[in-house]
């Protein structure tokens, strides 16, 4: 299937996502939005692809932001539907059972930011730049920002970042947690690749169950997240990916798991 604004591509067990709008700094529509949920939707049944790679088209931008040529005539009603069709998408990544890693080539404004943040791991080139600057144009966050980034940073940090529309480049996105490694631009890809590699040489259902107790635990209480996690712990004794690795790991030789 042809996803307009999308190639992708498949190296082994993950699946790389380029977002390829180079003329719009890659800028999110409407119809990019669609696609990408078709696409997360498809790749959710595919049982070969356990790592999920985002990027951005060219060497200027992962996503600078929602299409704002789309959106300035919005009236309430369709700027709702706008901020509903992009949390959706967001949501569904959010709770993808797949490892989504965000790899940040540049820009990452707005609803690019958004869309970095919903993943659950971001490798940043040295030019990587995020920022939320909507403010600036008499508008807020609408896709998840002013719930996802006080998440990652704490409240006090995500509000000045959020009411002063500052833009922050990878280094200190770094040195605030947001970014777990950052790299030089034409390794981008290659070291994100590493360590989806990594990630997918273990258990799939092992990891989709400890992604799954982590979220939840961000949105409980501490004693309800102690037995959600309990509970999955459990359940993964059920399973042949258990037994296999336990095994493996007794029998001093690397596991053969079949996500089952």
């Amino acid at each position: 299937m042809d996803y307009k604004f999308l190639d992708i591509s498949l190296v082994s067990t993950s699946a790389i996502v380029k977002i390829n709008r180079v003329e719009k700094l890659n800028a999110l529509n409407g119809e990019i939005i669609n696609n990408l949920l078709m696409l997360f939707e498809n790749i959710e049944e595919d049982k070969n692809i356990k790592v999920v790679i985002l990027t951005g088209a060219g060497d200027k931008a992962f996503v600078a932001g929602a299409d704002i040529y789309e959106m300035a005539n919005l009236n309430t009603i369709e700027a709702y539907q706008f901020a509903k069709k992009g949390t959706n998408l967001l949501k569904f990544i959010d709770n993808s059972t797949k490892i989504i890693i965000s790899a940040v080539n540049g820009y990452a404004l707005g609803g690019g930011f958004e869309l970095a943040l919903a993943a659950d791991i971001i490798i940043a080139s040295k030019n990587a730049k995020f920022g939320f600057p909507e403010v600036t144009l008499g508008i807020i966050p609408g896709f998840g920002g002013t719930q996802n980034l006080p998440r990652a940073l704490g409240p006090y940090l995500a509000k000045e970042l959020i009411f002063s529309g500052r833009i922050i480049d990878s280094l200190e996105a770094f040195n605030l947690g947001l970014v777990n490694k950052i790299v030089e631009p034409d390794k981008l890809i290659d070291i994100t690749l590493e360590l989806a590699k990594k990630i997918s040489s273990n258990g799939f259902l092992a990891l989709s169950a400890a992604k799954e107790s982590i979220n939840n635990g961000l949105n409980v209480g501490k004693n309800e997240g102690l037995n959600y996690e309990s509970n999955l712990f459990a359940k993964l004794f059920s399973t042949n990916d258990q037994k296999e690795g336990m095994k493996a790991f007794l029998e001093k030789r690397k596991p053969e798991f079949k996500n089952m």
